[in-house]
């Protein structure tokens, strides 16, 4: 074996031996928001004495952005942290360290996550706001949260695709739908190109249909979806699904794409979840659509 070899080997041993012995947490999530990390005994010195579970927003710019928990024994052994609801976390990703007193913060890794509470979450909307909070494991294999505070919110249900348009069920959290409530579709490009759609409402529960051909008109690009529940008077709110346990829906939740043709050419229009799972339309040249299906 080469000397750079073993050194490579060396290397490789400590990294395994690092993350052997790093320490994870298990989180519990419950349905009203609040999360529950129980972390293992790694033997690091002090971790009994004087931990933190410190959650951290990436890019932080200031102390509101840092969030320390105390660690206390618990009934297994392992160190316990509690996230109450009434703890606000800014909308975000906010990456987990365990730190003990003097020393510096230690990434954690995830363990185990029960996060059955949040299937099919309905919170009452009482507060105000609607809060979400969805422990993940990163690319790097590293523990972070995903937060969300929505004051109000618009959750999306069930989406119907049609041959040309679609249909979005949701419901909406601290407000009240009223008959002058309607819904917008926002070029992002041009946020001034609004078009419009009425909105059938039922209580907090809503529909509308949002037809493709008008928004193709205007070529490719994005549009963004928008719940105004009474009208130019009241809030303008950003439709998102938030209430499961999926933290990045964009690849997850996929929708077929209908196929628009135009005297300038054909397009291709279908829903979509953005990087912080808001609800969008993406409009495309069927040609792109398909060489980008070729291309795998």
């Amino acid at each position: 074996m080469t000397a750079l070899a073993a050194a490579q080997a060396q290397s490789h041993a400590g990294d395994d031996e690092e993350t052997a012995t790093a320490p994870r947490a298990d989180c519990i999530a419950d349905s009203a928001g609040g999360l529950t990390f129980d972390v293992t005994e790694s033997g690091e010195p002090g971790l009994k004495d004087a931990a933190y579970l410190l959650l951290r927003r990436r890019e932080a710019a200031s102390a509101e952005d840092h969030v320390r928990l105390p660690l206390s024994p618990s009934a297994d052994g392992r160190l316990r942290a509690a996230l109450p609801s009434s703890v606000e976390l800014a909308e975000g990703r906010w990456n987990a360290y365990i730190q003990v007193a003097g020393g510096e913060p230690r990434r954690l890794m995830p363990g185990l996550n029960d996060l059955r509470s949040l299937v099919d979450r309905a919170p009452s909307g009482s507060r105000g706001h609607v809060a979400v909070r969805i422990p993940y494991a990163t690319k790097q294999g590293n523990l972070s949260v995903r937060s969300w505070l929505r004051a109000p919110h618009a959750e999306v249900g069930e989406l119907g695709i049609s041959d040309d348009a679609m249909t979005v069920q949701g419901r909406v959290y601290g407000t009240v739908l009223t008959d002058a409530g309607y819904a917008q579709a926002v070029r992002r490009a041009e946020p001034g190109l609004v078009r419009r759609a009425e909105v059938t409402a039922e209580g907090p529960e809503f529909t509308f249909s949002l037809r493709y051909g008008p928004l193709t008109e205007s070529g490719p690009g994005p549009w963004d979806l928008w719940l105004l529940p009474a009208g130019e008077d009241g809030p303008r709110i950003r439709l998102a699904r938030l209430l499961d346990d999926v933290p990045d829906k964009k690849t997850i939740f996929t929708y077929p794409v209908v196929r628009v043709d135009a005297a300038d050419g054909a397009t291709e229009a279908g829903p979509y979840y953005t990087n912080d799972n808001d609800l969008s339309v993406r409009v495309r040249e069927a040609r792109a659509v398909e060489e980008a299906e070729a291309e795998g």
